[in-house]
Order: structure tokens, then C-alpha cells, then sequence
């Protein structure tokens, strides 16, 4: 049966990050992913979690200045990465996560042919740190519909960049939301790539609300990635029709219910 993580970037935000740790957990799961939890003590995060008994899988470098999204892939930011990922590195080792999730960044055109160089190389040298930590860097395909100019776009394209990279840490973050507006054709890529994913995501499309409405048959493909051997988690990152509680009848079948 597939497990399901809260992303807390997207549900409960209702209320400030430490009660949604909770909620999440009262709701039912047993899982949770932020994206950027920075503006509260590390101490405070591992504290709730520990209390509600939950796993606590990722987070998000941080996104930088407003209109920025990251700079693993821009160039002439290398520095300015290596910052962010230093933060986010020792954020993720103090509250028991697992996985950061490097942002790549919103490159200009004329600037991706080295922007293709700066990315591979800025995730070597940080994958290199987070082996010392046991943490897996993940990078995702976003689609640039939701956020144009961004660096990474397709499953095909992250791929290759975990291949040139070459190292066993390096994962890809597979969002069924992003993949579906990026070309489709769902269950043949994630069969394709399955042995470079390192965490699932879903949201409806093109609505990004709860996964039950929409052009994605999820059901069918929740049971398909059963069939592939996937163990990991999958991240509901949705934005709820009418809070969160009320649309979490989707989950119900895969073990999501109240405490």
C-alpha cells in the first residue's frame, strides 16, 4: 500500500508550522516534508516531531530573494548555493530528516548552457557533504507553466544530470503534478526512471487540489506503484478545495485516518 507524507508547505497552513506538525498527525499521518521551515529553531521542529511520533523526510534549500527560486543552477551564484545549502544541511541533520531538496533557480536562456555545468557541479560538491550526514539531495522537473524561467523542466532532463553527476545520493524528486504537464505519460516514465527516484509527489491536475479530480487516474497509478517495487513515501503537496480535513477522503483508503 502506498504511504503518504503531509508536505506542510501546502496543508494545514491554517496554522503556524509546529501546529501543523501536529494536525498532520492527528489526521493520520504518520509522515511529513517541508519546504521551508527556517524561520523556526530546529530544536522547536524536532521537538514536535518527536511528540507526534511522525517521520520527518525533507526539506527545501532556501528559495533566496523574492523572484529567485534557488540557485543550484544559476551561474555566478555558486557561492550564494553553497550558503543555502550549508543551511539547509545543518536544518535537516538537526531535526532527523533525510533529504534536501535543491532548488535550481530561475536561468535566463542565454545562460543554460552554463547553467547545465554550474548545476552538475554545485550538486557533486554538496552531495559530497550530505554523504558525511547520510542525507540524499534530491532535484525535481518543475513545470514552467507554474514557474516559468525555471532551470529543470523535464524527468528526462534530471536524469541526465543525476548520471553526469555520478553520485549515489543524488536522487530525483518525481512530482506526478509537474511530470503530467511536462509531457505525460506517466506510468511508462516512472517505470523508466524508477531506479534514480527518490521521492514521489502527487496533486490533481490541472487543478493542483486534492488527487482525486482531474486528467491523472490516481488510483490506478497508487497501485501501480505498488506493482513497481516502490517503497518510499509520497508526498501530498496539493492545495485543499476547502481545508485540508475536509479533502482528505482521497487518503482514506491508504491508512490516512484520525488518531
Amino acid at each position: 500500500m502506498p504511504r503518504f507524507a503531509a508536505n506542510l508547505g501546502y496543508l494545514f497552513t491554517e496554522q503556524p508550522l509546529l501546529g501543523r506538525i501536529e494536525a498532520a498527525a492527528k489526521a493520520g499521518f504518520s509522515a511529513i516534508e517541508l519546504q521551508f521551515p527556517y524561520d523556526v529553531p530546529a530544536a522547536d521542529v524536532k521537538t514536535a516531531i518527536a511528540r507526534n511520533k511522525l517521520t520527518i523526510l525533507g526539506v527545501n534549500t532556501p528559495p533566496g530573494r523574492e523572484g529567485e527560486f534557488g540557485y543550484a543552477a544559476v551561474p555566478g551564484r555558486e557561492k550564494d548555493f553553497d550558503t543555502l545549502f550549508a543551511h539547509a544541511l545543518d536544518y535537516i541533520t538537526a531535526i532527523g530528516g533525510s533529504a534536501i531538496h535543491c532548488l535550481a533557480g530561475i536561468v535566463a536562456i542565454e545562460q543554460r548552457p552554463a547553467a547545465e555545468r554550474v548545476f552538475i557541479e554545485n550538486l557533486r560538491r554538496a552531495a559530497d557533504l550530505a554523504a558525511t550526514k547520510g542525507i540524499t539531495l534530491l532535484i525535481e522537473p518543475i513545470n514552467a507553466r507554474d514557474r516559468p524561467g525555471y532551470f529543470l523542466n523535464h524527468v528526462e532532463h534530471a536524469a541526465e544530470v543525476i548520471a553526469r553527476a555520478g553520485k549515489s545520493n543524488i536522487k530525483m524528486q518525481f512530482d506526478f503534478y509537474h511530470a503530467q504537464i511536462v509531457g505525460g505519460d506517466l506510468l511508462y516514465r516512472l517505470e523508466k526512471y524508477l531506479a534514480v527516484v527518490g521521492h514521489l509527489q502527487c496533486a490533481a491536475v490541472p487543478t493542483r487540489h486534492e488527487p482525486d479530480e482531474g486528467e491523472v487516474n490516481y488510483p490506478e497509478l497508487f497501485a501501480a506503484i505498488d506493482r513497481l517495487g516502490y517503497t518510499g513515501w509520497i508526498g501530498a503537496e496539493y492545495r485543499p478545495r476547502a481545508g485540508t480535513l475536509a479533502g482528505l477522503g482521497w487518503a482514506r483508503p491508504y491508512g490516512v485516518v484520525p488518531r
